[in-house]
This record gives C-alpha cells, structure tokens and sequence, in this order.
C-alpha cells in the first residue's frame, strides 16, 4: 500500500471493533477467577459463614429448613394457639427451663427464642443425630394423644420434642434441640451471628 492510496475507514472501524470486544472478553476472562477468589470458599461458608432468608413468605404454623454448617436448622413460624399450649408441656419436659441446653442468653426463656411467633433451633436430634419430623398436630395418637400438643419427633428412635425445642422426660435424647446465634432484621433472618 502506497502513501497515496485512500484509507478504508469502513475496514479500519471493523478492526478496531473487533480488536476491543476480544479484548474485552480476555480481560473478563482473566479477571473472573481473580473477583470470584474474593468470595468465601465452599469450605469457609460450611465452617460458619452467616446463611441469610427472607422469611416473609413463611405462613402461620408452617416450619421451613435451612442449611448451616452442613447441618438443618428448623424455622417455625408458631401461631398463638401453638404459643398458648407451650406451658402444658412443662411436667412432660425433662429440662424446662433449658438450664442444661444450648442457647444464647436472648433464647433463655419460655419460648426460646427471641420473638415468640418465630422458632429457630438446630434440626439435630441430641440423641444420635437424627433429623426430627416437624409434627404440629395436637393430640397425634402415635404420639401420646391428649398429652401432645405439637412439636417434632425423631423417627430413629423416639425422641420426641415440643414446639420450643425441649425434649421430652423418658426419651433417649437427653438435651434440647440447640437454638444457634441468629438474628432477625425485619424479615430477614441471619443464621450465624447475633
């Protein structure tokens, strides 16, 4: 090409196009691993990085199961009537006042928990380690009938839970059900931290 031969600016505009979009796909390329190694590994979220979970949709009596630590962790949502039977249980219970049990100081209450209507606690049963059924029917006949008022069962080997979390007298399982360090910002619920 001469000195005195026109410039295609239409060939010279599709270069240079060009030459900026793969540049721009190699820089991604090349940045992608670099921001994602700025995210907590696998390892470190299952260690206990925070799990959060806008919990607005969860209706009246319903439970819902996250995941923390690799282990489940069981919401309840209770209505007041599940509130309103809570003290029945207390002669059924071997530990009601959860002097023996794991849970933050703001769980050291009747309904351990830090609101009444929301029930968060370890879905691990402090027996063997099984997972516990959510069983929120009153008077369930397999259960103890009229002396069951709603809460969870082990199936592994009969403990039996109330809607608080606290176990039952004269089942394997000798603790209640631990309540993790959580926290509840309007209707987001943060598992990991208080």
């Amino acid at each position: 090409m001469s000195q005195n031969e026109p410039v295609d600016m239409k060939r010279r505009n599709v270069l240079l196009a060009t030459t900026a979009v793969m540049g721009a796909a190699g820089a991604t390329a090349l940045l992608t691993p670099f921001v994602k190694s700025w995210n907590p590994s696998a390892k470190a979220q299952a260690a206990g990085a925070p799990v959060s979970m806008d919990i607005s949709s969860i209706e009246d009596g319903q439970m819902i199961t996250l995941e923390y630590r690799k282990a489940p962790v069981l919401v309840v949502k209770r209505t007041p009537e599940m509130l309103e039977l809570l003290p029945k249980n207390v002669p059924l219970i071997s530990d009601p006042d959860s002097s023996a049990s794991v849970q933050p100081e703001y769980a050291k209450n009747d309904v351990r928990s830090r609101s009444p209507e929301l029930l968060v606690v370890s879905g691990v049963c402090t027996h063997l380690g099984c997972k516990p059924s959510f069983r929120p029917e009153v008077g369930a006949a397999d259960l103890g009938g009229d002396n069951w008022y709603g809460g969870f069962f082990c199936p592994c080997h009969g403990s039996k839970y109330d809607l608080a979390g606290r176990v039952f007298k004269g089942v394997p399982a000798p603790l209640n059900l631990p309540v993790p360090d959580y926290n509840l910002n309007g209707t987001v619920l943060t598992v990991g931290e208080s």
